[in-house]
């Protein structure tokens, strides 16, 4: 399905030959570049053969950078994993602790301040948050660099911007598991065994938040280098957002076709790792015969 609707959607975006030939080109150089291009093919030829590239997992040559559309893909998947993790970490790093105190002092101002952090990420783009970041930490203090990579300071901002909306919603995630759990009967119970509060907390609310956190997490992963297509744009980040971006830009068929498949691959993939989390993270998950 994912491969049918990528094929019609990238042919709806024009003519790459268009792109491909110097101003003032003939018709019939055009001709030339489509028939050699194969775009001069009948649409079930060219779905055939697209088709048979999905299945080798080889999508050909990139029209405008005229290399293989696997390499290009993973020349740039480790930039968008690099980006991805540090976000990602940023998001467990503020959303776990702030959702846990939210949960434990319920109804006090550190639950207000937490779910206002978390309103606050919900409601702001990825991208006014890095054009501020920009402003105040590259413009007005010169504290880090403004786009690139190369250092952990070229990170720092890329991962924020992107990682802010994610943190919100696992603060949320966690904040509404942990209530759910320190209102249960086991945990009154706990108490009045008289095990720590420490100790309730840990052990017996948040081992419960595991399993739908690991969850939210494989899926935000995957997201997240989907996602990050204006991040990566803005801060100049050669990832598989922006590559995708340039590939639509200038009709690149074989790579716009790549990056889709590709990545929905992946998603594939980490659904099926986060199953097998699952049964090591919780011991009462088995895989039934």
């Amino acid at each position: 399905m994912l491969a049918t609707t990528i094929f019609g959607l990238v042919r709806l975006t024009g003519d790459p030959a268009i792109l491909l030939t110097p101003e003032g080109a003939t018709q019939e150089e055009r001709v030339q570049i489509r028939e050699d291009l194969g775009l001069n093919d009948a649409l079930p030829v060219q779905f055939g053969r697209f088709i048979g590239e999905v299945v080798t997992l080889d999508f050909g040559t990139s029209f405008h950078l005229g290399q293989s559309v696997t390499k290009v893909y993973f020349d740039r998947l480790p930039h968008s994993i690099l980006l991805v993790t540090a976000a990602m970490l940023f998001a467990l790093a503020l959303g776990i602790p702030a959702g846990i105190i939210s949960a434990v002092f319920n109804g006090r101002w550190m639950d207000y301040a937490s779910k206002g952090l978390a309103l606050t990420g919900m409601s702001i783009p990825g991208f006014v948050m890095a054009l501020t970041m920009m402003y105040f930490f590259s413009v007005k203090f010169s504290w880090l660099p403004t786009f690139g990579t190369g250092t952990w300071k070229h990170l720092i901002m890329p991962a924020i911007a992107l990682g802010w909306y994610f943190a919100a919603s696992t603060l949320r995630l966690v904040r509404s598991t942990m209530l759910d759990v320190l209102s249960s009967d086991y945990v009154k119970l706990a108490r009045l065994k008289g095990m720590t509060e420490r100790r309730v907390v840990m052990r017996h609310a948040f081992a419960n938040v595991l399993i739908p956190l690991i969850s939210l997490t494989g899926v935000n992963f995957v997201v997240m280098i989907n996602a990050a297509t204006i991040v990566e744009v803005i801060f100049v980040w050669p990832g598989l957002g922006s590559l995708l971006l340039e590939a639509v830009g200038e009709r690149d068929f074989p790579l716009v076709q790549g990056i889709v498949v590709m990545s929905g691959t992946l998603i594939v993939i980490t659904n099926f790792l986060i199953d097998l989390i699952y049964a090591w993270v919780d011991p009462r998950i088995r895989l039934t015969r």
